[in-house]
């Protein structure tokens, strides 16, 4: 859930902060360069949903080569990813579009490596309502998807937090995900008791209709 709030802070800081991108939700990006192709949106959206696009495909693929490491590992880097991001929006030293095309690919970046860093999906949402939705009208519901609701209400959560830093405190709108990223870290180190390597295989996944195995 930490995570979950995490992506939606991340997500609302890049689109209102950045320039109208998700920095972790990639079908909407799609969407927009589609748009953008047809002449529709801002000028230079094409251009930044290619660098959120990419930097995330290479944040998948770090986190895929970092799959035998602790999670804490995985998720420090992603701290650190963001941290950075956050200090340079912090102390304005992103003034040009580059810089900020620099910044959103820092964001993208560890969201890429978030999107791997578990198997249940905490920055990635249309399936997991569409899997719910359907178990409810199944009347199949079970213990685990109190934490899908969790998850889908955190994201909620994790964006309204960045927006309102934006709006009253706008060098801190970063914060938020940095400040969930390592909370998540440090649930995750008392947790399993340290950094030792517990690779998540075989976990059910409770938005893929496997609710009882999750709670």
């Amino acid at each position: 859930m930490l995570l979950s709030a995490a992506s939606g802070a991340a997500d609302a800081f890049v689109f209102l902060c950045v320039g109208q991108v998700f920095a972790g939700v990639m079908t909407g990006n799609l969407v927009l360069l589609g748009a953008s192709a047809a002449g529709a949106g801002e000028d230079g959206v094409a251009l930044r949903v290619v660098t959120a696009l990419t930097a995330y495909a290479c944040g998948a693929a770090c986190g895929a080569l970092m799959a035998r490491l602790p999670l804490a590992v995985v998720l420090l880097a992603e701290a650190v990813l963001l941290g950075v991001a956050a200090a340079l929006w912090g102390f304005g030293l992103v003034p040009s579009y580059g810089d900020r095309l620099g910044l959103l690919a820092l964001v993208s970046l560890a969201m890429g490596i978030q999107g791997r860093a578990r198997v249940t999906p905490t920055n990635y949402f249309t399936g997991t309502l569409t899997s719910l939705a359907g178990r409810a009208a199944a009347r199949e519901l079970g213990p685990g998807d109190g934490w899908v609701l969790g998850r889908l209400g955190a994201v909620v959560a994790g964006a309204g937090l960045a927006a309102v830093t934006e709006r009253w405190w706008s060098p801190g709108a970063a914060l938020g995900a940095v400040a969930l990223v390592i909370a998540a870290l440090a649930l995750e180190g008392v947790r399993r008791g340290g950094w030792r390597a517990a690779p998540d295989k075989g976990k059910p996944r409770p938005d893929r209709g496997n609710p009882a195995g999750a709670a």
